[in-house]
């Protein structure tokens, strides 16, 4: 079977590989330090008895699971711990294909490239659906494209790339439109933790259809390294999720679950509060940075990425490159999302250097 190879690797190897110093800002991997509470998990799972070395059950640690459970407001059995957000969006997407209710999946474009990769991975068909200049879901022109051959609807809120907040009453409208065709909403709200201009509410509020949500831990903890993400499946398709998750993963790793818990426990609102006035600063410091410039951009009302364009300057996979051997500066081409933004370019704002990428940017394009 046939499907591209996301290209975040090939920018990233490409800046370790210049002549010169290069402010990374390819990937999402938040530059601050994980919640104290989380290394204090670790240090005592270390202690531990043998048998708490051994495989933990394939759906989770079941204190982890009711601990997701009980912040989220639904039934632990709907629970299903997994390796990132990526394996909860597979599971789910897996799950609506399988349902002989379609075989198309519509998604927004610029899109966060693995969905795309995973469908085309499971025997799918992506609908790509440009959103509005401004980022936003363009409402009319997703409903339009839910049809009865849709399998599902892939939402990414607060999303990567565009960083746009979708408001509640868009995801409930969107809810309603999959439930009427019988196409599954897979809401992916990786990012809840960093919204910071706009109002979110998650999907497990809306009574329409089935919706699954589902989230990780690597970005509001700041440990992508350690792959504990879950999913919320209705409890009509839970049974066939953790079948799945356990023929492919069998079950995901013990010590980051049991660290992951202690730190739940122990970690109070400022921790997340203190990434998201960074984040504040950063974005202030990098728009204006652009405005110097004279870019277009996307202002983010949540996650860390900030779209761009550059007059006479495409988001290409060349000139990629080339703002990284003349700017030092890596972000991601536009085209790697999508065809809607492929002038454009994505930079994410979790480095320490933001200031300083910033200030190279200006003087490049000034």
């Amino acid at each position: 079977m046939e499907y591209e190879e996301p290209l975040f690797f090939h920018v990233i190897q490409y800046a370790a590989g210049a002549d010169r110093d290069v402010v990374n800002m390819v990937s999402g991997n938040p530059d601050w330090e994980p919640p104290a509470a989380l290394r204090e998990g670790l240090r005592t799972y270390a202690d531990a008895d043998p048998a708490d070395f051994q495989y933990p059950p394939s759906e989770g640690l079941a204190a982890l699971r009711e601990e997701i459970a009980a912040r989220r407001g639904v039934e632990s059995s709907r629970v299903i711990v997994t390796n990132g957000a990526g394996e909860a969006n597979y599971l789910a997407l897996a799950r609506a294909l399988e349902r002989d209710a379609g075989e198309e999946v519509v998604l927004t474009d610029p899109v966060y490239p693995y969905y795309p990769g995973k469908v085309s991975m499971l025997g799918g068909d992506a609908r790509m659906v440009p959103v509005a200049p401004d980022g936003s879901l363009d409402l009319e022109r997703t409903l339009a494209a839910i049809t009865d051959d849709t399998a599902a609807v892939v939402l990414n809120t607060p999303n990567n790339p565009t960083g746009a907040v979708y408001p509640p009453d868009v995801v409930e409208a969107v809810a309603e439109r999959c439930a009427a065709h019988d196409a599954l909403l897979i809401a992916d709200e990786v990012y809840d933790h960093f919204v910071l201009d706009a109002p979110f509410e998650s999907a497990l509020s809306i009574d329409a259809g089935d919706v699954v949500v589902t989230n990780s831990y690597s970005k509001s903890m700041a440990i992508t390294g350690f792959r504990v993400g879950y999913g919320i499946f209705p409890e009509s398709l839970v049974d066939a999720a953790k079948t799945r998750h356990m023929l492919v993963n069998v079950t995901a790793s013990r010590p980051p679950q049991a660290a992951v818990l202690h730190a739940l426990r122990e970690t109070g609102p400022d921790y997340y509060e203190a990434a998201r006035d960074r984040l504040r600063d950063r974005v202030d410091a990098f728009t204006a940075a652009l405005d110097d410039a004279g870019a277009e951009y996307t202002r983010p009302e949540g996650a860390f990425y900030v779209l761009a364009r550059f007059e006479g300057f495409p988001g290409t996979m060349e000139n990629a490159k080339r703002l990284i051997d003349e700017a030092g500066v890596a972000g991601m081409p536009g085209d790697a999302f999508g065809s809607a933004r492929a002038d454009w370019l994505r930079f994410a704002l979790v480095t320490p250097r933001v200031e300083e990428a910033a200030a190279r940017l200006a003087a490049y394009f000034d």
